[in-house]
């Protein structure tokens, strides 16, 4: 059986995919960033709104490069300690040294505070040097899952590599496809990887309640979406997603 993660930044979000047939959430904030750690309020807000789904909660603290220096560590550690407080289910984290390895030190500072929770590594994998050595660091580590592209734009585009780590990962870890997944490659994907989770965002853009308009000042910089637009989470996109991976006629080889 496939099990899809969802990628949300809202309460409704986390609600939507668990009423799409979801298993599980990955909570953020500041998409346009690539996702950042979502505030306490937003967590508990998330976690009464959508009871009954998995919520892990992305612990990043800036947007960038994945170097931390010890203050950003120390705001990761706690911001692990308030999710596992709060009830959250799972974490995602993920930091690197320069030289484009798995930062052994972090991580493990980062697994031990999350003890007892679920771990995904993110996309930081797909800025790895050496996939494969990072994969065994993650082993080491103890990580449940890794979220990647296969290093490449899209998750159809890093197939082969995707392909690759799977097999490489075999039982001890599980790889996640994730990264430009629709309803029309989302089979094609899971049927070329073997992978057994599949993360999207299956967002959708609708327009906003304001009658009044200012289009002259921004609240962001140069990269910065339509200040009077919301993203949201499509239930009708993620069945849909659901529903085309029902059909895969290549099962799964993994599963930790």
């Amino acid at each position: 059986m496939t099990l899809f993660e969802v990628c949300v930044d809202s309460a409704e979000g986390a609600r939507a995919a668990r009423d799409a047939g979801a298993h599980r959430v990955e909570l953020c904030c500041a998409l346009l960033e690539g996702g950042l750690t979502p505030s306490p309020g937003l967590l508990g807000t998330t976690l009464e709104t959508a009871p009954g789904i998995e919520v892990n909660v992305l612990i990043r603290p800036r947007g960038g490069d994945f170097v931390y220096d010890a203050r950003e560590v120390r705001a990761m550690v706690s911001d692990i300690a308030t999710a596992s407080a709060m009830g959250a289910h799972g974490v995602v984290i993920g930091a690197l040294t320069a030289d484009g390895d798995v930062d052994m030190g972090i991580c493990r500072e980062l697994v031990d505070a999350a003890a007892g929770l679920s771990v995904t590594f993110h996309r930081a994998f797909d800025m790895a040097r050496d996939p494969f050595a990072a994969l065994e660091s993650l082993v080491e580590l103890g990580a449940d899952l890794v979220l990647t592209s296969g290093q490449e734009a899209s998750a159809l585009q890093g197939a082969p590599l995707l392909a690759q780590l799977v097999e490489a990962a075999g039982n001890r870890i599980r790889i996640m496809p994730g990264a430009g997944v629709t309803r029309h490659n989302a089979r094609r994907i899971l049927d070329l990887t073997g992978a057994c989770d599949l993360h999207f965002s299956a967002s959708a853009t609708e327009d906003g309640p304001m009658r009044h308009r200012n289009p002259r000042p921004a609240m962001g910089g140069r990269l910065r979406g339509d200040e009077f637009a919301r993203r949201v989470t499509s239930v009708t996109e993620i069945r849909a997603i659901v529903a085309a991976v029902g059909g895969s006629t290549s099962p799964c080889t993994q599963r930790g």
